[in-house]
């Protein structure tokens, strides 16, 4: 009953997030879960963890066992000169035709500088790895946004579009009056025709967009395509963001500046790694066999012989210097190059808050015309309407002012999408795209 119970619930899960009204701040918590790109992040951060098990394994003991087993068809042979055993010199075989050992060993590195340097790069590598899933949240905040915002602008063009529609209708009824009483000619009812006509045609554009534009945020989202999703209304514009100056603007906020910082680390731990392969290398070791012999196989497995021995290795590079030092040149270059980026990305940054600062400066004063604009229009448009219908003026300053006004409705969705994407790209230019998803 669990199994049918939970089959249950999963199959009813789209419907029931359907049912409820999703706001932004929703949009983008869901799409933080569930976005695919989580887990290739997480993914990440589990590799940078194994890599530093991987470095550390470097200074943990090394065992292996092995074995040999020789079959020596045609035994080697040695000479001992004449005048040892005799006059004449002598061949001997110094083994048997089976052989066999077994050889069990452990090494443990005492000291080695280029593994130490190394490890340093463990703790740098979970910085890059955080620093990525940052980064990710912050492009799923920026393109849920984005993508909602766009329904947004949809839904309004739609609500505009509708409003003209209703209007060319009530044109159209009054139109054909007047044509069956000979007091408007046939061809203005025309007119009125074709624009609703045309209107109908960019309301079922509108209608397609919308829905394109939905299932894009339920992509960004990682929702399901096919259930529902009842996106909220946007809260009336207040007051658009604070504008910083620039003296205020701080590169090492943005995700992408720390990323290039650690870049720096990581070049020149690898830098130093390579200069450490210059310092000796000192290995403990133990060793425990067995071997034996015999002209047949059995006793050359049966009659072992023991040994075991433990020492301390040291390793002195003495001529690869050319080689090491061509490495440690061009890691040296890499590094002073990740480090002219880093001030390049800064200059960068910069510019685009700079930019951002401008196109939402110019996005909020286009908005707030456009407002001014579009209620003006209404109100001459209303003013025509009336003397039209007195019969003061005629239908093409009627149709003139219906034009100004979707005019100036096209100029206000215009302005109000490159409100709201200026306004997201400031927040991404100033790397303050968490505190903006925090305080909505």
């Amino acid at each position: 009953m669990k199994r049918y119970y939970y089959l249950i619930l999963l199959f009813l899960s789209p419907a029931v997030y359907g049912q409820q009204q999703w706001g932004l701040k929703d949009c983008i918590a869901y799409g933080l879960k569930n976005n695919r790109s989580n887990t290739i992040y997480a993914n990440d951060k589990k590799e940078a963890t194994a890599k530093a098990h991987e470095a550390l394994a470097g200074y943990l003991p090394q065992i292996s066992v092995t074995g040999d087993l020789d079959d020596n068809l045609k035994l080697e042979e040695s000479v001992i000169p004449a005048g040892i055993f005799g006059t004449t010199p002598l061949k001997i075989a110094l083994t048997q035709r089976y052989n066999t050992t077994g050889l069990a060993e452990v090494n443990q590195t005492i000291y080695d500088q280029s593994l130490l340097t190394g490890l340093k790069a463990n703790k740098v590598n979970d910085q890059q790895a955080d620093l990525n899933v940052r980064q990710n949240v912050e492009t799923i905040i920026y393109n849920v946004s984005k993508a909602y915002y766009q329904i947004y602008i949809y839904r309004e063009q739609l609500s505009l579009l509708k409003i003209n529609l209703e209007t060319y209708d009530r044109q159209m009824q009054l139109s054909a009056l007047k044509v069956k009483k000979g007091v408007v000619l046939q061809s203005d009812m025309d007119k009125v025709t074709v624009n609703y006509n045309n209107t109908q045609s960019q309301i079922s554009v509108a209608e397609s967009n919308l829905i394109a534009s939905e299932n894009q945020l339920k992509n960004t989202m990682g929702y399901p395509l096919r259930a529902s999703l009842l996106v909220d209304s946007l809260a009336p514009i207040k007051d658009a963001p604070v504008l910083s100056d620039s003296s205020s603007f701080n590169a090492q906020n943005r995700t992408d500046y720390q990323l290039s910082k650690v870049n720096e680390q990581l070049l020149l731990i690898n830098q130093k790694s390579i200069r450490a392969e210059a310092y000796p290398k000192l290995t403990a070791y133990a060793k425990y066999g067995t071997v034996g012999f015999g002209n047949t196989l059995s006793p050359a497995l049966s009659d072992q012989n023991t040994f075991s021995s433990i020492g301390l290795k040291l390793s002195i590079p003495l001529f690869d210097f050319y080689k090491r030092n061509a490495r440690y040149k061009e890691a040296e270059y890499e590094h002073l190059n990740a480090i002219e980026q880093t001030k390049i990305d800064e200059d960068n940054f910069r510019l685009d808050f700079e930019n951002a600062r401008t196109k939402m400066d110019k996005a909020q004063s286009d908005m707030e015309n456009n407002i001014r604009n579009i209620e003006l229009a209404r109100s001459v448009f209303r003013t025509t309407d009336l003397q039209f219908q007195k019969g003061v003026t005629d239908l093409t300053d009627w149709l003139n002012s219906q034009s100004s006004l979707k005019e100036a409705q096209n100029n206000y969705l215009t302005s109000l999408y490159n409100f709201y994407l200026a306004k997201i790209d400031l927040e991404q230019a100033n790397g303050t795209l968490q505190n903006f998803y925090n305080t909505l």
